[in-house]
């Protein structure tokens, strides 16, 4: 007697407004034949107004869950019955789980973040004298991981310093491993081993108004923006830092998401070598 569980096709999706650029689909797909999971994964455009109709009408058809992009992840953060701690500290969620007729949101950006850095980039965050560039979502949805890293400091460099202020209040609370300061671009005077720009500026050719100073030997200067040079990059390698895009980022967290889902780990390398290729 046939069981018709065995051929049945798990449904996934990631949404957005736009996502018809995304690449989340061929990383999934990528990982699933990897790890010999039955899922598909497509493509969802939500209207700007009914993210959550969206979120309700993938339910009824019966998906087990979904990736959220940008400019839904506070909406997603919003509509969740549970939320995980990392979701919590970013005020955001970028990975939604369909169970028990409940939503349980995650947000893995920062789990994708270190794991870039640490394993496919072999850098140590552990001890590290970390500066974030930045205080919007992006900063903050990778600052607690960070912490749990054990950095030896982080300093979280914005135009706004009330912006920045009130980040490192917020993480202070639940942190008691690091050191956290805030600074100006302008104002930064240390050097430091890892820079991360979380600011949206790679999206144009504007030049962060940050020292040349603030490199120090080895440091690794990493651009969340991936696909193009940033001037933050051209400046952090005409300094002698090793620079990277955020192209692992996205595969990390994106395979943190696929076990979230799959209980199961995909190797990242081969994928990401591959969107290199393209």
């Amino acid at each position: 007697m046939n069981n018709p569980q065995i051929n049945q096709v798990d449904r996934y999706a990631v949404i957005g407004n736009p996502i018809a650029h995304s690449k989340s689909p061929f990383i999934h797909e990528a990982f699933a034949k990897q790890t010999n999971q039955q899922i598909s994964y497509e493509r969802v455009l939500a209207p700007l107004d009914g993210f959550d109709a969206t979120v309700q009408n993938l339910i009824t058809q019966g998906y087990k869950g979904a990736n959220v992009t940008v400019p839904f992840k506070l909406e997603a953060f919003a509509m969740c019955d549970n939320l995980s701690e990392r979701a919590h500290a970013a005020g955001a969620v970028n990975t939604l789980i369909f169970e028990n007729n409940k939503i349980s949101g995650d947000n893995t950006d920062g789990a994708g973040l270190v794991n870039d850095i640490k394993h496919n980039l072999a850098h140590a965050l552990q001890g590290a004298r970390i500066l974030l560039l930045g205080a919007g979502g992006a900063a903050q949805g990778v600052l607690l991981p960070l912490i749990s890293a054990q950095a030896a400091s982080i300093v979280i460099a914005n135009r706004s310093l009330e912006k920045a202020h009130f980040m490192a209040q917020k993480f202070a609370i639940q942190n008691s491993i690091c050191n956290i300061t805030v600074s100006t671009f302008e104002n930064l005077q240390n050097q430091f081993d890892v820079i991360i720009n979380a600011t949206s500026i790679g999206l144009s050719d504007s030049v962060l108004p940050i020292p040349n100073t603030i490199f120090a030997k080895n440091c690794l200067a990493y651009d969340m923006m991936y696909g193009r040079e940033t001037p933050f990059m051209q400046q952090a390698k005409a300094n002698g830092a090793q620079v990277a895009d955020g192209l692992g980022m996205l595969v990390e967290q994106a395979a943190e998401a696929f076990y979230l889902w799959r209980g199961v780990r995909p190797q990242t390398a081969p994928v990401i070598n591959m969107l290199r290729a393209l």
